[in-house]
């Protein structure tokens, strides 16, 4: 939790929004013992390329191909430039609060709390429909391998699968997790290489080109479209920031370990999407656009490796399902132990497995929308709250430049002040090439909250209450 803005001179103290007062808000802090410093710069980077998932690169290729017809690498290097740039921004608010880290936290501090409240609203979506998008890819994926299965059973099977393991404890749901992520790794390195095996094979067909980093004809508009899209591979790189507590060094490793998975995964999207486009730069031969990545996965390695390869997909979506799901649990939790939500429903624990089992089941209610979404409109529907948050996060940087870096002295208006602009930019632009109706759906979001904010400040005469980072937590 943040501590409380410093009241005006002269005026009456308002009181707070949330159900504990000040003292009890201290009293628990003192009670709780810290965080182990424990986490070093290897052990931050791995979580956090865990929590973005390696094998997310597969997912939008087929649409993105034939949106840009065949620019994928080249939109990977626009979402890269907005991701890094962002990144940047995250680094400079890690050092300035090194005991918190979101999007939220650094509005809520450096902007306004009203504004910092909406951006937490804005991304708590995306927390809530990650699971519908993961049920999702698994029947994409699955119905590709064995398309006479119904699928809406992958769909189901993919939801029941992981609220079990939520349900069972959050111990065992992380040991599982693990094991995931290492199977997935495998599954990607091995695309590469048989990939590179196909490209340098005689007669092959396939030469390198730099057709896919050229815009050649293909519209400005449908490159930021694809672009736009391709952000939901970069979705978790600012989870790392929540380990500030349990860094080492915080104000060192944890902007480190920020750029280092940007850059680090930003390469493996643009050099596995490349290699992709090179053995099918026109991405309309594919029966299945949305399904493409498993069709060239059989093209490459045959029916063995496209079943090895679906495989380890279908480990990638479990580990993500897992972890996304307890993730928005835990928020939801957090949420109605404040009182934001119903109390009696959302902020109880299980007795004996310590686990909110009524929020746990309602997020797999949430996930079952996957039976009607497209790929498209749900990927567009997740990163709406994303670009929120993340241009939150370039303008509080040039909030707390004005602030407070520049009264010191210290720091370069190019740093604290262009770069986040150029930034901030190109988040707002990706964010207006969403589709439509993810804006509708994400307005009506977005209106709810601010309906919610004005009633909870009393028409900001109080100010609001304080949204809990569901990593935080």
């Amino acid at each position: 939790m943040t501590t409380p803005e410093p009241q005006k001179p002269g005026t009456r103290p308002r009181k707070l929004s949330a159900p504990a007062s000040a003292a009890e808000d201290a009293r628990v802090h003192q009670e709780t013992p810290p965080l182990r410093r424990t986490l070093r710069l290897q052990h931050i980077v791995f979580v956090g390329l865990a929590y973005m998932a390696p094998m997310a690169v597969f997912d939008m290729f087929g649409i993105v191909a034939f949106a840009t017809d065949g620019r994928v690498p080249l939109a990977y290097l626009i979402t890269m430039a907005a991701m890094l740039i962002t990144a940047l921004s995250y680094a400079r608010m890690c050092r300035l609060h090194p005991s918190a880290g979101s999007a939220y936290t650094y509005a809520r501090r450096t902007l306004n709390p009203s504004v910092g409240f909406l951006v937490g609203w804005s991304a708590t979506l995306g927390y809530l429909l990650l699971p519908m998008l993961n049920a999702l890819l698994a029947a994409i994926y699955m119905s590709a391998v064995l398309p006479g299965v119904p699928s809406w059973i992958w769909v189901l099977s993919t939801i029941a699968v992981c609220t079990l393991f939520n349900l069972l404890g959050v111990h065992l749901a992380a040991r599982a997790n693990l094991l995931l992520v290492l199977v997935q790794i495998a599954a990607a390195g091995a695309f590469i290489v048989f990939a590179v095996r196909n490209i340098v094979t005689a007669g092959s067909g396939n030469e390198l080109s730099m057709t896919p980093f050229s815009p050649g004809d293909v519209p400005t508009a449908a490159l930021i479209s694809g672009a736009s899209l391709l952000a939901l591979s970069f979705l978790g790189f600012d989870a790392v920031t929540t380990m500030s507590e349990e860094a080492v060094h915080p104000r060192r490793d944890i902007p480190r370990a920020i750029l280092i998975i940007v850059i680090g995964a930003g390469t493996f999207f643009i050099v596995t999407t490349y290699l992709m486009q090179v053995i099918f730069p026109d991405v309309s031969q594919v029966d299945d656009i949305v399904s493409a990545s498993p069709e060239i996965a059989r093209h490459i390695g045959g029916a063995a490796f496209q079943a090895l390869f679906v495989a380890g997909y279908m480990f990638a979506v479990l580990g993500c399902g897992l972890t996304q799901q307890m993730t928005a649990a835990r928020l939801l939790f957090a949420m109605g132990r404040d009182g934001m939500i119903p109390r009696g429903m959302f902020g109880r624990l299980s007795p004996t497995t310590q686990v909110p089992v009524m929020n746990i089941l309602f997020i797999a209610i949430l996930a079952c929308s996957a039976l009607v979404l497209d790929l498209e409109a749900a990927a567009s529907l997740i990163n709406f709250g994303a670009f929120i948050a993340f241009a939150a996060v370039n303008a509080s940087v040039i909030a707390a430049y004005l602030r407070v870096v520049r009264p010191t002295g210290n720091g370069s208006a190019f740093g604290w002040v262009a770069l986040p602009s150029i930034g901030l930019l190109i988040n707002v632009a990706l964010w207006f090439s969403l589709e439509p109706s993810a804006k509708i759906v994400g307005g009506i979001w977005v209106a709810v909250g601010f309906a919610y904010l004005l009633w909870t400040t009393r028409m900001f005469r109080r100010d609001p209450i304080e949204l809990a980072d569901p990593d935080m937590t």
